[in-house]
């Protein structure tokens, strides 16, 4: 029985994490209801224009850089921010926070400016389909958007201060700022403005989700100072957990893009069946890890600094049960109930029945993944507070070359369907491994 890793009384650090965890879940869910409310207004105002096409291939490396680049700063800092602040004091944790800032910005930056100067030779790789005036709207689009990629690092820094703090909600709301703002400009100024009202909507949301949580730490009596305190233990700590991330990050994000161009080479319309299959899951995946990853990190960051083995395997095992007990249920009704969901969300004019049931069938092998995927997202945040990126970025490197491997494999006898189960497959065994090295790493240093 399981019953003693289930008891959660509201003293126990079990409880604080369930209670973090709901709290973001729904916190983030709105903000998603809010992204799901701006994509609807965006497709209204521009459906399948021109202007449309330049805007989604304007965003595409951006976006992709800002989850590699400003993501991985997260899971690098906030372990040692912690350990720092109770070891060390405030003054030492307020440090920190001031090289790597200077730090983060510098490298998002940068970053933003390579995207743009770089942009003259991978944007007409990206839209070889496009005119020259399309092009140049996409480049005028992606100049516009780059500023977030330095706002998005700033903003991430931040949250991972007011989630170190076990301040949640605010940093899991936030992110709503920008769908608002978004659709207030395309409401208001959309028609005169066309197109250029949506990046500016994302650029400003974005800053003003900065002021928010600039002002939030302000409350919690952290200084915001760019002062540069030296090559330090601490922040060469930082330094050396960011790296792994990034390339992790990096080769995982490469995946997508690796799935999507193997279901290119299959009969027309699997990139898109692959894309559609994947929706609801990836869905369903977001909400549980972003609650999930949020509200764990901090938690075993403290129990690591405190030395608390015995509380960090509790923390694993009873959270290790509990994702099966909430996930399985949700595979067991996407399988069953796959096809009615396809055809009830999707199933519409150029949408055929035909077309529902190889979504339909992607779904299922998508959905294979849940659980494996939220419990890999447990070892994840335990090895990032343990400061073993190194394993993250080990993971990658094996995930990337297996998922060519059975992609080509699968896809030979399932089509694009065998894609998505390659996908899948990938995940079970990522998590094995992250896993047994947990485990390995977590028995060694409890001993």
């Amino acid at each position: 029985m399981v019953k003693l890793s289930l008891r959660l009384t509201k003293k126990s650090t079990n409880y604080k994490i369930f209670n973090a965890l709901v709290t973001v879940a729904i916190l983030y869910g709105i903000a998603k209801v809010g992204a799901i409310a701006k994509e609807l207004v965006v497709a209204w105002r521009f459906g399948t224009l021109d202007e449309m096409d330049a805007f989604l291939i304007a965003f595409l490396v951006p976006s992709f850089v800002i989850n590699v680049v400003a993501g991985s700063f997260n899971t690098a800092f906030m372990p040692t921010y912690i350990r720092v602040r109770k070891q060390e004091g405030d003054e030492a944790s307020q440090r920190l926070l001031s090289s790597v800032m200077i730090w983060g910005v510098a490298i998002s930056a940068v970053t933003a400016v390579i995207v743009i100067v770089t942009s003259h030779f991978y944007l007409p790789v990206l839209a070889s389909g496009f005119s020259q005036d399309k092009l140049n709207r996409a480049r005028e689009l992606l100049v516009m958007i780059s500023p977030v990629i330095v706002f998005s690092g700033i903003s991430t820094i931040w949250s991972a201060v007011l989630n170190a703090g076990e301040r949640f909600a605010l940093a899991s709301l936030t992110p709503a700022a920008t769908p608002v703002v978004t659709i207030i400009l395309l409401l208001t100024v959309g028609i005169n403005w066309g197109i250029y009202s949506l990046a500016l909507g994302i650029v400003l949301g974005t800053a003003i989700e900065i002021i928010i949580l600039g002002t939030a730490i302000k409350r919690e009596r952290k200084r915001i100072d760019l002062k540069w305190y030296g090559f330090d233990d601490n922040f060469i700590q930082v330094a050396k957990q960011y790296v792994p991330m990034v390339a992790g990050a990096f080769l995982m994000s490469s995946t997508t893009l690796v799935d999507q161009s193997m279901a290119a080479m299959l009969e027309p319309g699997s990139v898109a069946a692959l894309n559609y299959g994947n929706k609801l899951v990836a869905f369903t995946i977001s909400l549980g890890t972003m609650a999930l990853g949020t509200a764990i990190l901090p938690y075993f960051s403290n129990m690591i600094a405190d030395n608390d083995w015995i509380g960090v395997r509790h923390t694993l095992k009873t959270y290790t049960v509990l994702v099966l007990l909430a996930t399985i249920p949700v595979v067991i009704v996407m399988v069953h109930f796959s096809g009615p969901l396809v055809s009830l969300i999707y199933q519409r004019g150029a949408f055929t029945e035909s077309d529902t049931r190889l979504v339909s069938v992607i779904q299922v092998m998508y959905a294979l993944q849940i659980p494996f995927y939220m419990m890999a997202t447990l070892f994840i945040r335990l090895l990032s507070s343990m400061n073993y990126n190194y394993i993250l970025m080990l993971s990658a490197v094996i995930s990337l070359p297996l998922d060519i491997v059975l992609n080509y494999l699968l896809m030979r006898y399932m089509g694009v369907a065998g894609i998505a189960l390659s996908t899948s497959l990938v995940y079970v065994i990522s998590c094995g491994f992250l896993a047994i090295m947990s485990c390995k790493l977590m028995w060694r240093a409890g001993n």
